[in-house]
């Protein structure tokens, strides 16, 4: 992958910038109106897949911006890498504007960060990737690696939930749902991820033609 134009260059900074600014701003924030402990609270916030896949492409702008040389600029710029951290984040996009929007109404700066998060980053990764990332070499065997930050974020909140009784999202909350209607929901956002890797995969391949 090619970094080095000046457009790339615009979408790399710019990118960066908006991905620190709005998790360093929502750390804040959860930080000065948290309802637990500092260390609590700070588990929380990275308990959220919001917040795990906006730290990753963050990582990945800023990586490609400051070292893009590197063995972990290598890895980021593979397309693979890349079409996959553009999964996450459209389905952090589809998930939240879909259901989780209108489940609660933030105000003030707190909506603010939500719409950086939730809907400018998604939309600016993915444009990045539209522009900028080869899509040539794409594999349909791909996908099943993409599959597992989800699958690992997901046991990981199910087994410190049932410690901490702490769900970060509605859908996966035992306390309210049990581990039937929980084990239904996350069949289903397997089968959402499983479809859009697929997706972008074909659509790679149909760029290619």
């Amino acid at each position: 992958m090619d970094t080095s134009s000046k457009s790339a260059q615009f979408f790399i900074v710019t990118g960066a910038f908006l991905g620190w600014f709005s998790v360093v701003l929502q750390f804040y924030l959860i930080i000065i109106n948290r309802e637990a402990s500092v260390p609590e609270t700070i588990i929380r916030y990275f308990s959220f897949f919001t917040i795990l896949t906006n730290l990753l492409i963050t990582v990945c702008f800023t990586v490609l911006l400051c070292n893009p040389l590197s063995s972990w600029g290598r890895f980021f710029s593979l397309p693979s890498t890349l079409t996959s951290l553009a999964v996450y984040i459209v389905i952090v996009g589809l998930v939240y504007n879909g259901i989780l929007r209108f489940l609660w109404s933030p105000q003030g700066v707190q909506q603010f960060v939500d719409e950086l998060l939730h809907f400018v980053n998604p939309l600016w990764f993915l444009l990045f990737w539209i522009f900028f990332v080869p899509k040539s070499r794409l594999k349909w065997k791909n996908v099943f690696f993409w599959l597992l930050y989800p699958l690992f974020y997901i046991i990981f909140i199910l087994v410190r939930g049932s410690v901490s009784g702490f769900y970060p999202y509605p859908f996966v909350n035992v306390n309210n749902l049990g581990y039937p209607g929980v084990f239904v929901n996350c069949l289903v956002l397997f089968l959402g991820f499983l479809l859009i890797s697929l997706l972008f995969v074909w659509i790679g391949k149909r760029w290619r033609k």
